[in-house]
């Protein structure tokens, strides 16, 4: 940027002689030639003030020495000295746009960007933990032929208990248990409902399972909330027996945990499977001899199965007598809690990017 002009008054400008016109065309050469040598927008504007200002500027000192002349000299002085001004306005107002201009011209250049280098790339997210621990589940499924169905989590009372061979009275009705929206309407409890819908739609065979977020009325603390996930799974067939049952859950712990779990089936009561088990897993940590992790009794509790439920088969028109069928309940943060050692459901909730980029 270029030092501006420096700021003097000659004595003859201050001081004007007597031929007025003279100095007219005296100080519209030096303008211009000054103009020249301006070469920023800084001193541009010293300049301007040089020849503009109120106090000393030329151009008033001049406006102000017109008023001393003649009457008939005054009028042809002012002619000239309003011509001086509009040519010194032009010549100003052109020279700013072109260095105007030049300083755009010169940002532009040293602030383009070069296409051609790395961009900065920001930190790249993953899938939630409970999302890998649900695709992990249907990619075991999947490779065993279950197909994957989904269905309302607002449902209503008849496919969420009554189909299901839950009866009205059933304590799992209780609003202490269950968020109803309306009389027949509520936030379902389980995904239980979707196999009961696909049931309706499809004849057997069948194999399925349904991943989703259920609902139930629990105060949150370290191993419940109102909102969690689940799996439910259906396979329905012709000649399925307890021992295919019993296999499928094998192979799926077993490739979800380690080849080295041990499975063990513990009679049980659920309304919509007969006979009903809870299954068991040896404990990860101490495989079986007894630690905190499963309260020294060496085994972990990871799910509900059994087979279902002949009256459910009545509810979908689906002939017990030809058709038999097991199905079994998933939680999906209960996996995801044994499997990586957490003790507190919450975390998956908090949001908090220390816990969640462990995963």
């Amino acid at each position: 940027m270029g030092r501006p002009a420096p700021f003097f008054i000659s004595a003859d400008i201050e001081k004007p002689q007597n031929d007025m016109t003279l100095d007219i065309d005296q100080i519209g050469k030096g303008f211009l030639d000054e103009l020249r040598t301006i070469d920023s927008l800084p001193a541009l504007a010293v300049f301007r003030i040089k020849y503009y200002g109120r106090q000393k500027g030329v151009l008033t000192l001049l406006m102000k020495e017109l008023q001393n002349k003649s009457p008939e000299n005054r009028r042809d002085l002012g002619k000239r000295l309003n011509d001086l001004k509009i040519e010194m306005e032009s010549a100003i107002a052109e020279k700013e746009r072109q260095l105007a201009a030049r300083e755009l011209d010169q940002r532009l250049a040293s602030e383009q960007v070069d296409v051609t280098l790395p961009g900065n790339r920001g930190p790249l997210g993953h899938s939630h933990p409970l999302t890998q621990v649900r695709y992990e589940i249907e990619d075991i499924f999947h490779s065993i032929g279950y197909s994957i169905e989904d269905g309302p989590e607002i449902e209503t009372t008849y496919y969420n208990f009554e189909a299901l061979n839950i009866p009205e009275h059933h304590p799992a009705r209780d609003t202490q248990d269950t968020f109803y929206v309306s009389d027949s309407l509520l936030l379902r409890t389980h995904t239980s409902p979707v196999q009961i819908r696909t049931m309706e739609k499809h004849c057997p065979p069948l194999r399925i399972i349904c991943p989703g977020r259920v609902y139930r009325h629990d105060n949150p603390d370290a191993t419940h909330s109102p909102v969690f996930h689940q799996v439910e799974g259906l396979a329905v067939d012709e000649g399925i027996t307890f021992g295919d049952f019993k296999g499928t859950l094998e192979y799926f712990l077993k490739a979800f945990f380690s080849e080295r779990t041990k499975v063990r089936f513990r009679p049980s009561y659920f309304a919509f499977t007969e006979p009903s088990a809870e299954v068991d897993i040896s404990c990860f940590v101490c495989f079986g001899k007894g630690c905190r992790i499963c309260k020294m009794t060496g085994w972990i509790e990871v799910l509900g199965a059994g087979m279902v439920n002949p009256a459910v088969f009545g509810y979908v028109h689906y002939d017990p007598e030809k058709y038999t069928g097991f199905a079994f309940g998933i939680g999906i943060e209960r996996f995801a809690m044994v499997k990586y050692s957490i003790n507190n459901i919450q975390y998956f909730y908090d949001n908090d990017l220390r816990f969640l980029e462990q995963f």
